[in-house]
């Protein structure tokens, strides 16, 4: 049976999740916080040994990764790890932006994308990561909702629960989430 280990770990906390608005597409920034949590997560992730480690092609990925792991592993971009495409909501609170979650799994938000399309291109990164990686161990730096979706797509979860049981609820971060995905 084919497989490939994977550790997701989330971007550092941006000036945008300071401020309780939702990013998105934007790039958005590292705060000086996040800063600190990626060069943080160099010194968590001593002991591992990826083969590969992916990142989304949104600045703030692209500069956790880049904390936390250059120099020790290649690091690849790909805009299929992107967050949800939040449309004409990008920029708004994010408070706002959770309470109509749940309406926008199969319905995409205006002018964006919905959570399906998000698990969509999971789905292709997966089965492409399994073609070319398989029996490797894989980081993959990303957001919110393409973490849902490893939980939908691996853990056979649905959206809602995922979105439920979603970690940022209760606030607890960890420095890395396990998923083992197993070819069809």
């Amino acid at each position: 049976m084919t497989s490939v280990l994977i550790t997701y770990f989330v971007h550092g906390t941006t000036t945008d999740n300071e401020q309780g608005r939702a990013t998105g597409w934007r790039s958005g920034e590292l705060s000086e916080l996040g800063k600190r949590q990626s060069m943080r997560l160099r010194d968590l992730t001593a002991d591992r040994r990826f083969d590969v480690v992916f990142c989304s092609d949104l600045k703030r990925a692209v500069n956790t990764a880049k904390l936390a792991f250059e120099g020790r592993f290649p690091i690849v971009r790909d805009k299929r790890l992107r967050e949800c495409n939040y449309g004409e909501m990008t920029g708004e609170s994010s408070e706002r932006v959770e309470m109509v979650q749940f309406d926008r799994i199969s319905v995409p938000f205006p002018r964006g994308e919905s959570y399906k399309d998000v698990e969509r291109r999971m789905r292709e990164f997966l089965d492409e990561l399994l073609r070319n990686y398989e029996g490797k161990y894989v980081a993959i730096v990303s957001h919110k909702a393409p973490q849902l979706a490893l939980d939908v797509i691996i853990a056979g979860k649905s959206w809602g629960q995922a979105m439920h049981d979603d970690w940022r609820r209760t606030g607890a971060w960890k420095p890395g989430w396990d998923y083992k995905f197993v070819g069809r």
